[in-house]
Protein backbone atom coordinates (compact mmCIF):
# COMPACT_ATOMS: atom_id res chain seq x y z
CA UNK A 1 0.00 0.00 0.00
CA UNK A 2 1.42 3.38 -0.97
CA UNK A 3 1.88 6.08 1.65
CA UNK A 4 -1.44 7.73 2.45
CA UNK A 5 -2.62 10.72 0.56
CA UNK A 6 -2.63 14.45 1.18
CA UNK A 7 -3.71 15.50 4.63
CA UNK A 8 -6.65 17.81 5.05
CA UNK A 9 -4.18 20.57 5.97
CA UNK A 10 -2.83 20.61 2.40
CA UNK A 11 -6.38 20.70 1.09
CA UNK A 12 -7.21 23.61 3.40
CA UNK A 13 -4.00 25.40 2.39
CA UNK A 14 -5.05 25.27 -1.26
CA UNK A 15 -8.50 26.58 -0.37
CA UNK A 16 -6.89 29.48 1.50
CA UNK A 17 -4.65 30.26 -1.49
CA UNK A 18 -7.75 30.39 -3.66
CA UNK A 19 -9.44 32.76 -1.24
CA UNK A 20 -6.41 35.04 -1.31
CA UNK A 21 -6.86 35.40 -5.05
CA UNK A 22 -4.46 32.78 -6.35
CA UNK A 23 -5.91 30.91 -9.32
CA UNK A 24 -5.48 27.48 -7.84
CA UNK A 25 -7.94 24.71 -7.13
CA UNK A 26 -8.64 21.02 -7.54
CA UNK A 27 -9.81 18.83 -10.40
CA UNK A 28 -11.98 16.06 -8.99
CA UNK A 29 -12.57 12.93 -11.06
CA UNK A 30 -15.88 11.31 -10.07
CA UNK A 31 -15.65 7.95 -11.77
CA UNK A 32 -15.10 4.31 -10.91
CA UNK A 33 -13.97 3.43 -14.44
CA UNK A 34 -10.42 2.08 -14.46
CA UNK A 35 -9.47 3.58 -17.84
CA UNK A 36 -10.75 7.01 -16.76
CA UNK A 37 -8.89 6.80 -13.46
CA UNK A 38 -5.66 5.66 -15.10
CA UNK A 39 -5.88 8.39 -17.75
CA UNK A 40 -6.51 11.05 -15.10
CA UNK A 41 -3.59 9.85 -12.99
CA UNK A 42 -1.26 9.77 -16.03
CA UNK A 43 -2.21 13.35 -16.87
CA UNK A 44 -1.63 14.47 -13.27
CA UNK A 45 1.76 12.72 -13.15
CA UNK A 46 2.83 14.22 -16.47
CA UNK A 47 1.84 17.73 -15.38
CA UNK A 48 2.70 17.33 -11.67
CA UNK A 49 -0.53 18.50 -10.07
CA UNK A 50 -2.63 17.14 -7.17
CA UNK A 51 -5.64 15.05 -8.11
CA UNK A 52 -8.83 14.05 -6.31
CA UNK A 53 -10.41 10.72 -7.27
CA UNK A 54 -13.98 10.37 -6.00
CA UNK A 55 -16.43 7.51 -5.96
CA UNK A 56 -20.13 8.33 -5.84
CA UNK A 57 -22.53 6.66 -3.43
CA UNK A 58 -24.42 4.80 -6.16
CA UNK A 59 -21.15 3.50 -7.67
CA UNK A 60 -19.41 2.38 -4.49
CA UNK A 61 -21.00 1.72 -1.11
CA UNK A 62 -21.16 -0.81 1.71
CA UNK A 63 -23.46 -2.97 -0.44
CA UNK A 64 -21.30 -2.75 -3.56
CA UNK A 65 -23.18 -0.17 -5.64
CA UNK A 66 -23.70 -0.65 -9.37
CA UNK A 67 -19.99 -1.44 -9.77
CA UNK A 68 -20.11 -4.19 -7.16
CA UNK A 69 -17.23 -2.47 -5.33
CA UNK A 70 -17.09 -1.54 -1.66
CA UNK A 71 -15.12 1.52 -0.40
CA UNK A 72 -12.08 -0.45 0.76
CA UNK A 73 -11.85 -2.25 -2.58
CA UNK A 74 -12.04 1.06 -4.46
CA UNK A 75 -9.19 2.45 -2.36
CA UNK A 76 -7.07 -0.62 -3.17
CA UNK A 77 -7.78 -0.31 -6.91
CA UNK A 78 -6.86 3.38 -7.05
CA UNK A 79 -3.71 2.81 -4.98
CA UNK A 80 -2.63 0.04 -7.35
CA UNK A 81 -3.11 2.22 -10.45
CA UNK A 82 -1.37 5.17 -8.79
CA UNK A 83 1.64 3.02 -7.89
CA UNK A 84 1.84 1.60 -11.42
CA UNK A 85 1.74 5.09 -12.94
CA UNK A 86 4.31 6.57 -10.54
CA UNK A 87 1.93 9.02 -8.86
CA UNK A 88 3.59 10.80 -5.91
CA UNK A 89 1.51 9.81 -2.87
CA UNK A 90 1.18 13.41 -1.71
CA UNK A 91 -0.44 14.37 -5.04
CA UNK A 92 -3.38 11.98 -4.68
CA UNK A 93 -6.27 11.65 -2.28
CA UNK A 94 -9.71 10.08 -2.31
CA UNK A 95 -13.15 11.58 -1.90
CA UNK A 96 -16.65 10.25 -1.29
CA UNK A 97 -19.35 11.91 -3.40
CA UNK A 98 -23.03 12.39 -2.40
CA UNK A 99 -22.71 10.33 0.79
CA UNK A 100 -26.05 10.31 2.54
CA UNK A 101 -29.55 8.86 2.10
CA UNK A 102 -29.66 9.48 -1.67
CA UNK A 103 -30.12 5.80 -2.54
CA UNK A 104 -32.88 5.28 0.03
CA UNK A 105 -35.14 8.29 -0.59
CA UNK A 106 -38.26 6.11 -0.66
CA UNK A 107 -37.62 4.94 2.88
CA UNK A 108 -38.46 6.82 6.11
CA UNK A 109 -35.74 8.79 7.86
CA UNK A 110 -35.00 6.11 10.45
CA UNK A 111 -34.02 3.38 7.97
CA UNK A 112 -32.65 5.66 5.24
CA UNK A 113 -30.33 7.46 7.64
CA UNK A 114 -29.27 4.21 9.28
CA UNK A 115 -27.98 3.01 5.90
CA UNK A 116 -26.44 6.44 5.22
CA UNK A 117 -24.53 6.24 8.52
CA UNK A 118 -23.30 2.78 7.51
CA UNK A 119 -22.04 4.11 4.18
CA UNK A 120 -20.30 7.11 5.73
CA UNK A 121 -18.69 4.81 8.28
CA UNK A 122 -17.45 2.45 5.54
CA UNK A 123 -15.95 5.31 3.54
CA UNK A 124 -14.20 6.80 6.58
CA UNK A 125 -12.80 3.47 7.74
CA UNK A 126 -11.51 2.80 4.20
CA UNK A 127 -9.35 5.93 4.44
CA UNK A 128 -11.14 8.55 2.35
CA UNK A 129 -9.95 12.02 3.29
CA UNK A 130 -12.57 14.21 1.59
CA UNK A 131 -16.20 13.51 2.40
CA UNK A 132 -19.14 15.18 0.65
CA UNK A 133 -22.19 14.79 2.89
CA UNK A 134 -25.39 15.16 0.87
CA UNK A 135 -28.68 15.30 2.78
CA UNK A 136 -30.44 17.60 0.32
CA UNK A 137 -33.11 15.06 -0.73
CA UNK A 138 -36.53 14.42 0.83
CA UNK A 139 -37.26 11.07 2.46
CA UNK A 140 -40.49 9.19 2.90
CA UNK A 141 -42.53 10.81 5.63
CA UNK A 142 -41.05 14.29 5.20
CA UNK A 143 -43.71 17.03 5.12
CA UNK A 144 -44.99 18.28 1.74
CA UNK A 145 -43.07 21.05 0.01
CA UNK A 146 -39.32 21.70 -0.21
CA UNK A 147 -37.06 20.04 2.32
CA UNK A 148 -36.47 22.37 5.28
CA UNK A 149 -32.89 23.59 5.51
CA UNK A 150 -32.96 22.80 9.24
CA UNK A 151 -33.76 19.14 8.47
CA UNK A 152 -31.05 18.97 5.84
CA UNK A 153 -28.47 20.46 8.21
CA UNK A 154 -29.52 18.27 11.15
CA UNK A 155 -29.08 15.13 9.08
CA UNK A 156 -25.78 16.39 7.71
CA UNK A 157 -24.45 17.13 11.18
CA UNK A 158 -25.45 13.65 12.35
CA UNK A 159 -23.51 12.08 9.47
CA UNK A 160 -20.53 14.35 10.21
CA UNK A 161 -20.53 13.02 13.77
CA UNK A 162 -20.36 9.48 12.40
CA UNK A 163 -17.41 10.47 10.20
CA UNK A 164 -15.34 11.63 13.17
CA UNK A 165 -16.45 8.86 15.51
CA UNK A 166 -15.31 6.39 12.83
CA UNK A 167 -12.09 8.31 12.28
CA UNK A 168 -11.34 8.08 16.00
CA UNK A 169 -11.22 4.31 15.60
CA UNK A 170 -8.52 4.41 12.93
CA UNK A 171 -4.87 3.79 13.80
CA UNK A 172 -3.69 6.25 11.15
CA UNK A 173 -4.63 9.74 12.34
CA UNK A 174 -2.53 11.57 9.72
CA UNK A 175 -5.44 12.42 7.44
CA UNK A 176 -8.42 13.72 9.32
CA UNK A 177 -11.29 13.84 6.79
CA UNK A 178 -12.28 17.24 5.41
CA UNK A 179 -15.98 17.84 4.81
CA UNK A 180 -18.01 19.30 1.97
CA UNK A 181 -21.65 20.16 2.74
CA UNK A 182 -24.59 22.12 1.36
CA UNK A 183 -28.32 21.97 0.75
CA UNK A 184 -28.64 23.15 -2.86
CA UNK A 185 -26.90 20.23 -4.52
CA UNK A 186 -27.19 19.55 -8.28
CA UNK A 187 -28.53 16.12 -9.21
CA UNK A 188 -25.71 13.54 -9.47
CA UNK A 189 -24.86 12.77 -13.09
CA UNK A 190 -26.60 15.83 -14.53
CA UNK A 191 -30.22 16.94 -14.79
CA UNK A 192 -32.77 14.19 -15.41
CA UNK A 193 -35.05 16.40 -17.50
CA UNK A 194 -34.67 19.17 -20.04
CA UNK A 195 -34.10 22.63 -18.57
CA UNK A 196 -34.29 25.99 -20.34
CA UNK A 197 -32.17 27.82 -17.77
CA UNK A 198 -30.51 27.41 -14.40
CA UNK A 199 -30.41 30.05 -11.68
CA UNK A 200 -27.36 30.41 -9.42
CA UNK A 201 -27.88 30.07 -5.67
CA UNK A 202 -28.68 33.48 -4.22
CA UNK A 203 -26.18 35.08 -1.84
CA UNK A 204 -28.87 35.26 0.84
CA UNK A 205 -29.68 31.56 0.57
CA UNK A 206 -26.01 30.59 0.71
CA UNK A 207 -25.32 32.67 3.82
CA UNK A 208 -28.47 31.35 5.51
CA UNK A 209 -27.49 27.77 4.72
CA UNK A 210 -24.04 28.29 6.23
CA UNK A 211 -25.59 29.80 9.36
CA UNK A 212 -28.04 26.92 9.83
CA UNK A 213 -25.40 24.25 9.21
CA UNK A 214 -23.06 25.93 11.71
CA UNK A 215 -25.81 25.84 14.32
CA UNK A 216 -26.55 22.16 13.77
CA UNK A 217 -22.86 21.25 13.82
CA UNK A 218 -22.51 23.08 17.12
CA UNK A 219 -25.47 21.16 18.58
CA UNK A 220 -23.87 17.89 17.45
CA UNK A 221 -20.48 18.86 18.88
CA UNK A 222 -18.77 18.90 15.46
CA UNK A 223 -15.98 21.35 14.66
CA UNK A 224 -17.23 23.43 11.72
CA UNK A 225 -13.64 24.23 10.74
CA UNK A 226 -13.50 20.72 9.29
CA UNK A 227 -15.76 22.02 6.48
CA UNK A 228 -13.63 23.17 3.55
CA UNK A 229 -16.26 23.71 0.87
CA UNK A 230 -19.95 24.35 0.32
CA UNK A 231 -21.88 22.93 -2.62
CA UNK A 232 -23.94 25.60 -4.38
CA UNK A 233 -25.37 26.08 -7.85
CA UNK A 234 -23.05 28.55 -9.62
CA UNK A 235 -25.19 28.39 -12.77
CA UNK A 236 -23.67 25.38 -14.54
CA UNK A 237 -25.54 22.26 -15.52
CA UNK A 238 -25.85 19.69 -18.24
CA UNK A 239 -28.46 17.13 -19.18
CA UNK A 240 -29.54 14.83 -21.92
CA UNK A 241 -29.40 17.43 -24.69
CA UNK A 242 -28.16 20.71 -23.18
CA UNK A 243 -25.18 22.38 -21.48
CA UNK A 244 -25.32 25.62 -19.47
CA UNK A 245 -21.95 27.33 -19.47
CA UNK A 246 -20.72 29.41 -16.53
CA UNK A 247 -21.69 33.08 -16.56
CA UNK A 248 -19.62 35.04 -14.00
CA UNK A 249 -22.02 38.01 -14.11
CA UNK A 250 -25.02 35.90 -13.15
CA UNK A 251 -23.03 34.33 -10.30
CA UNK A 252 -21.46 37.61 -9.12
CA UNK A 253 -23.66 38.06 -6.04
CA UNK A 254 -23.11 34.45 -4.97
CA UNK A 255 -19.35 34.44 -5.45
CA UNK A 256 -19.08 37.83 -3.76
CA UNK A 257 -20.76 36.41 -0.66
CA UNK A 258 -17.77 34.13 -0.03
CA UNK A 259 -15.87 37.01 1.56
CA UNK A 260 -18.33 36.77 4.48
CA UNK A 261 -17.50 33.10 5.16
CA UNK A 262 -13.83 32.54 6.07
CA UNK A 263 -12.07 29.26 5.38
CA UNK A 264 -14.61 27.94 2.88
CA UNK A 265 -14.62 27.69 -0.91
CA UNK A 266 -17.32 26.52 -3.28
CA UNK A 267 -17.42 23.02 -4.73
CA UNK A 268 -18.85 23.00 -8.25
CA UNK A 269 -20.82 19.95 -9.34
CA UNK A 270 -21.87 19.18 -12.92
CA UNK A 271 -18.88 21.04 -14.35
CA UNK A 272 -18.85 18.49 -17.18
CA UNK A 273 -18.54 19.96 -20.69
CA UNK A 274 -17.59 23.45 -19.46
CA UNK A 275 -15.10 25.31 -21.65
CA UNK A 276 -11.50 25.71 -20.39
CA UNK A 277 -12.09 29.45 -20.08
CA UNK A 278 -15.17 28.92 -17.92
CA UNK A 279 -13.44 26.37 -15.72
CA UNK A 280 -10.64 28.87 -15.11
CA UNK A 281 -13.23 31.57 -14.43
CA UNK A 282 -14.96 29.41 -11.83
CA UNK A 283 -11.68 28.81 -10.00
CA UNK A 284 -10.96 32.55 -10.14
CA UNK A 285 -14.37 33.22 -8.56
CA UNK A 286 -13.94 30.82 -5.65
CA UNK A 287 -15.22 27.52 -7.06
CA UNK A 288 -12.01 25.84 -5.98
CA UNK A 289 -13.14 22.23 -6.47
CA UNK A 290 -14.38 21.27 -9.93
CA UNK A 291 -16.10 17.89 -10.12
CA UNK A 292 -16.55 16.02 -13.38
CA UNK A 293 -17.77 12.52 -14.19
CA UNK A 294 -20.05 11.74 -17.15
CA UNK A 295 -17.98 13.93 -19.51
CA UNK A 296 -15.03 11.62 -18.88
CA UNK A 297 -16.83 8.38 -19.70
CA UNK A 298 -18.46 10.24 -22.62
CA UNK A 299 -14.93 10.89 -23.92
CA UNK A 300 -13.96 7.27 -23.25
CA UNK A 301 -16.97 6.02 -25.19
CA UNK A 302 -16.12 8.43 -28.01
CA UNK A 303 -12.55 7.12 -28.15
CA UNK A 304 -13.65 3.49 -28.13
CA UNK A 305 -16.14 4.07 -30.96
CA UNK A 306 -13.45 5.76 -33.03
CA UNK A 307 -11.10 2.87 -32.32
CA UNK A 308 -13.79 0.46 -33.48
CA UNK A 309 -14.08 2.44 -36.73
CA UNK A 310 -10.36 1.80 -37.23
CA UNK A 311 -10.89 -1.86 -36.36
CA UNK A 312 -13.40 -2.14 -39.20
CA UNK A 313 -10.69 -0.99 -41.61
CA UNK A 314 -7.87 -3.18 -40.33
CA UNK A 315 -9.43 -6.32 -38.87
CA UNK A 316 -11.39 -9.04 -40.65
CA UNK A 317 -15.06 -9.12 -39.72
CA UNK A 318 -14.74 -12.56 -38.13
CA UNK A 319 -12.17 -11.27 -35.64
CA UNK A 320 -13.69 -7.91 -34.69
CA UNK A 321 -14.73 -6.99 -31.17
CA UNK A 322 -18.32 -5.92 -31.83
CA UNK A 323 -17.97 -3.40 -29.02
CA UNK A 324 -20.84 -1.06 -29.94
CA UNK A 325 -23.16 -3.98 -30.67
CA UNK A 326 -22.28 -5.60 -27.34
CA UNK A 327 -22.81 -2.37 -25.42
CA UNK A 328 -26.24 -1.85 -26.99
CA UNK A 329 -27.24 -5.46 -26.33
CA UNK A 330 -26.36 -5.03 -22.66
CA UNK A 331 -28.35 -1.78 -22.46
CA UNK A 332 -31.37 -3.38 -24.11
CA UNK A 333 -31.30 -6.40 -21.81
CA UNK A 334 -31.35 -4.20 -18.69
CA UNK A 335 -33.01 -0.82 -19.17
CA UNK A 336 -33.02 0.39 -15.57
CA UNK A 337 -30.18 2.89 -15.96
CA UNK A 338 -31.45 4.73 -19.04
CA UNK A 339 -35.13 4.07 -19.85
CA UNK A 340 -36.66 6.72 -17.56
CA UNK A 341 -34.04 9.30 -18.53
CA UNK A 342 -34.54 9.36 -22.31
CA UNK A 343 -37.69 10.41 -24.12
CA UNK A 344 -38.66 11.12 -27.73
CA UNK A 345 -39.26 9.07 -30.85
CA UNK A 346 -37.77 5.57 -31.08
CA UNK A 347 -35.07 6.99 -33.36
CA UNK A 348 -34.26 9.78 -30.91
CA UNK A 349 -34.04 7.35 -28.01
CA UNK A 350 -31.72 5.05 -29.96
CA UNK A 351 -29.44 8.03 -30.58
CA UNK A 352 -29.52 9.15 -26.94
CA UNK A 353 -28.65 5.73 -25.61
CA UNK A 354 -25.14 6.11 -27.01
CA UNK A 355 -24.61 9.83 -27.57
CA UNK A 356 -26.48 11.72 -24.85
CA UNK A 357 -24.50 14.15 -22.69
CA UNK A 358 -25.95 12.29 -19.72
CA UNK A 359 -23.90 9.29 -20.87
CA UNK A 360 -26.11 6.66 -19.28
CA UNK A 361 -24.19 3.97 -21.16
CA UNK A 362 -21.42 4.40 -18.56
CA UNK A 363 -23.46 2.21 -16.21
CA UNK A 364 -23.01 -0.71 -18.60
CA UNK A 365 -19.25 -0.49 -19.11
CA UNK A 366 -18.52 -2.77 -16.09
CA UNK A 367 -20.70 -5.58 -17.54
CA UNK A 368 -18.66 -8.74 -18.26
CA UNK A 369 -19.69 -8.92 -21.92
CA UNK A 370 -18.82 -5.26 -22.51
CA UNK A 371 -15.48 -5.62 -20.74
CA UNK A 372 -14.65 -8.67 -22.84
CA UNK A 373 -15.41 -6.88 -26.12
CA UNK A 374 -13.48 -3.79 -24.99
CA UNK A 375 -10.43 -5.88 -24.17
CA UNK A 376 -10.63 -7.57 -27.59
CA UNK A 377 -10.88 -4.16 -29.27
CA UNK A 378 -7.76 -2.94 -27.47
CA UNK A 379 -5.88 -6.13 -28.37
CA UNK A 380 -6.93 -5.81 -32.01
CA UNK A 381 -5.60 -2.24 -32.24
CA UNK A 382 -2.50 -2.04 -30.05
CA UNK A 383 -1.37 1.03 -31.99
CA UNK A 384 -3.15 3.36 -34.43
CA UNK A 385 -1.50 3.63 -37.85
CA UNK A 386 -0.39 7.23 -38.53
CA UNK A 387 -2.68 7.56 -41.56
CA UNK A 388 -5.70 6.75 -39.37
Amino acid sequence: MIKKYMTENILKATIEKNRRGERTGFYSVCSANEIVIRSAIRHAVKNNYPLIIESTSNQVNQFGGYTGIQPGEFVAQVEKIAAEEGMPPMNLFLGGDHLGPLLWQKEPEETAMEKAHGMVRAYTMAGYSKIHLDTSMKLAGDPPGPLAIETCARRGAALAKTVYESFAGLKDKSKRPALVIGSEVPVPGGSQEHEDSVTPTSAEDFLNQVSVFKGEFQKAGIDFSDVIAFVVQPGVEFGDDFIFQYDPQKAKALTGALKNVPGIAFEGHSTDYQSPENLAGMVRDGVAILKVGPALTFALREGLFLLEAIEEILIHESKRSGFKRTLLAEMNSSKQYWEKYYSGTPEEIEYKKLYSYSDRCRYYLPAASVQKSMEKLLRNIPAVPPAL
